[in-house]
């Protein structure tokens, strides 16, 4: 008598809308952990400052910005009227290392199919573990960042002189950075399924990202914005997160909730149409890259 074989894993190109893999992505968590250890090492492999970089980078970067938008170009540095004495290095430097995260999750991960075809054309694993490995080991670059951020921040709140108080809006912080993994993760993914056919976007993610972080709140303050024009500027979901985090970090600033919770649904909106996208594209790509 023929023994019958049970198959724990099948796999084919037919599948639901909605059947995006999640449990079975979530058993490939030992993956996702091996795939951030080697982003990691690689990204300063054979480098002789190694994850200092992590720091040097934003550092000379906040330097710029406040040389060039705080002194010379003299850009308010306030995210709400009133009379609030805010360190301007501190402001660039919370607005860059959000934004860092962002940008560097976003084009990593708009480049997953093409970047990783050649393991993906002859290893089967849930090609979603490739996004979110990259945004898990972006993160650890950001978490260096933000303890140089909170060193500076205690700093200024020791010497005084400044408007920065401790507040419970803290607990925001993780809120934000959660949001920002997500709509990163979400446009990079649709961005990714999309240059599988069209190649033309991985010229135009490096510029579109450019004209991103000059139409969000990262080299001046929401103040800036005539007030007629601050709901369209609001509709960008990057703005909320960053006045957000500010906010919260320094314990005044702008925070409406309708804004906030608006770029959450278009954050969760956003990361659902990637995955659906990304689940459709993953069974067909190795045919058109």
């Amino acid at each position: 008598m023929e023994e019958q074989q049970y198959f724990k894993t099948v796999i084919t190109s037919e599948h639901k809308l909605l059947d995006l893999h999640i449990r079975e992505t979530f058993r490939y968590r030992d993956l996702i952990f091996l795939f951030v250890k080697r982003d990691f090492t690689s990204l300063y492999k054979q480098t002789i400052l190694g994850p200092a970089w992590a720091i040097i980078q934003p550092l000379f970067t906040t330097v710029v910005f406040t040389i060039v938008f705080g002194n010379l170009a003299n850009l308010t540095t306030a995210d709400a009227a009133g009379d609030f004495v805010l360190p301007g290095f501190l402001f660039y430097m919370a607005g860059n290392i959000c934004w860092s995260y962002f940008s560097g999750t976003l084009t990593v991960t708009s480049n997953t199919f093409l970047s990783n075809s050649a393991t993906m054309g002859k290893v089967y694993y849930p090609r979603l573990v490739s996004p979110i490995a990259t945004a898990f080991s972006q993160l650890i670059s950001f978490g260096i960042q933000l303890v140089m951020l909170l060193g500076i921040w205690v700093v200024y709140l020791v010497l005084g002189g400044t408007s920065l108080r401790v507040t419970p809006m803290l607990l925001m912080i993780p809120l934000a950075i959660l949001q920002m993994m997500l709509l990163s993760v979400g446009c990079g993914i649709i961005i990714s399924s999309l240059t599988t056919k069209y190649r033309d976007l991985t010229h135009a993610v490096g510029f579109g990202t450019q004209l991103w972080q000059y139409a969000s709140p990262i080299a001046y303050g929401l103040g800036l914005i005539p007030q007629k024009y601050l709901w369209l500027y609001m509709l960008n979901p990057v703005t909320p997160i960053v006045t957000t985090f500010r906010y919260a970090l320094f314990g005044f600033g702008y925070f409406d909730i309708g804004y906030y919770l608006l770029s959450w649904v278009v954050t969760v909106v956003v990361f659902f149409i990637g995955l659906i996208l990304f689940s459709r594209i993953e069974r067909t790509f190795m045919d058109t890259i």
